[in-house]
């Protein structure tokens, strides 16, 4: 008996060590498991942390797309039609070949970094020139009624068309076929930003002052009154005095709270301030009665300079300080101002024209207009 009771207890103690050594073989595979984890997430880690030392194409791309490489060695660099059509199924009659998406990206990406204004109004693509969008004047009316009353027609509400003028933007870069024969010619990152700063350029200008003849109208352009806004024509900007004929008085910030304050609540979440750097120059001088400078800097890197509260946008296309000029526009211009645009940038090859220059003529068709007139407001220099 005791024979017996001694070998339970023994085959007993064989089982809870086989069974503790294979609980360690799984600890054991699972650590390996999780180490082998932790050692792809840092190589993956080092890897993204890396500078791009192949230009902002190809660190958005592990490697070039094909219609990439056809279009800048194809057809940019060498001139060869065949091989961009046959991969973009563009055609002549087209007036040129549509650029590849990643540099199309790349052009609209630094577009936005140059002009400030199309980073702060609502952009829109469109496949024609012809865009129109309805606007909503009035709300649709209501009124109280009992429960078994009868219930009245209301008022309709009333609308308004949007067709923002537009016209054709284009560019027309040259390189020599000596730097598009090199290859080290970092041909697409040349092309995107020869590009980028002559639309910025005029885009910028047209944003804000344009006359709506074969271009954008700009918010400047527009119609402006002293109205409210309740009295005020539809598509008109209201704009008060700064209280001195030559520049500001001696209460600025007064005048500048009341701009603030004649925007609707709604409006004023997501505003800002636009002024050119003359303006903004005189702007950081202004105090209040007790000293303090109505101006203050951004707190932390990236975030905006600050007026009032609100974020202060640099345009250097807006007019300095003068006599019945409007040097200061406060506004919510994602709902203030519209920028239409066909979104297929098109590029046509000229070998000819200006030899041995090698021209692209790049265009793109923008038009842009004051969407809703409630959401901007204006400073004008006069008493």
């Amino acid at each position: 008996m005791d024979v017996q009771i001694e070998t339970d207890q023994l085959t007993e103690s064989f089982d809870i060590v086989a069974r503790q050594d294979a609980a360690d073989e799984k600890i054991a595979t699972l650590r390996s498991d999780v180490d082998e984890v932790k050692a792809r997430l840092d190589r993956v880690s080092k890897a993204a942390s890396r500078p791009a030392i192949l230009g902002p194409i190809a660190s958005a791309t592990s490697e070039a797309s094909p219609e990439v490489k056809g279009f800048v060695d194809g057809y940019l660099r060498r001139g060869r039609e065949a091989e961009i059509k046959s991969i973009s199924g563009a055609v002549p009659q087209d007036g040129g070949y549509a650029v590849p998406r990643e540099i199309d990206a790349m052009i609209a990406s630094e577009l936005k970094e140059i002009s400030p204004i199309r980073s702060l109004a609502q952009v829109v693509q469109v496949g024609s020139a012809g865009y129109r969008k309805l606007i909503t004047t009035g709300g649709t009316a209501s009124g109280w009624v009992g429960e078994t009353a009868g219930r009245p027609e209301t008022d309709a509400p009333e609308f308004a068309e949007i067709a923002p003028p537009s016209g054709e933007l284009y560019a027309n870069p040259a390189a020599s076929q000596a730097m598009l024969d090199d290859a080290a010619f970092d041909l697409e990152s040349w092309l995107a930003s020869e590009v980028a700063m002559e639309f910025a350029r005029a885009e910028g200008s047209a944003f804000v002052g344009g006359n709506g003849t074969d271009q954008p109208l700009g918010f400047l352009s527009s119609p402006t009154s002293l109205a409210g806004d309740a009295v005020r024509p539809f598509g008109s900007l209201q704009y008060i005095g700064s209280g001195d004929a030559q520049g500001f008085d001696a209460n600025p910030e007064s005048r500048l709270i009341d701009l603030v304050h004649t925007m609707k609540a709604g409006h004023r979440q997501g505003a800002s301030w636009v002024m050119n750097s003359a303006t903004l120059s005189e702007v950081r001088k202004l105090k209040t009665s007790d000293g303090a400078f109505l101006w203050q800097p951004g707190l932390v890197e990236g975030q905006p300079d600050r007026l009032l509260g609100y974020p202060v946008v640099e345009a250097e296309d807006m007019p300095d300080i003068a006599a019945d000029a409007f040097p200061i526009a406060f506004g919510n211009f994602k709902a203030g101002y519209i920028i239409a645009e066909r979104s297929a940038t098109q590029v046509l090859r000229d070998p000819f024209t200006n030899k041995p220059f090698v021209h692209f003529y790049a265009t793109k068709r923008v038009g842009g207009q004051v969407l809703d007139s409630y959401a901007i407001k204006l400073l004008k220099i006069e008493v």
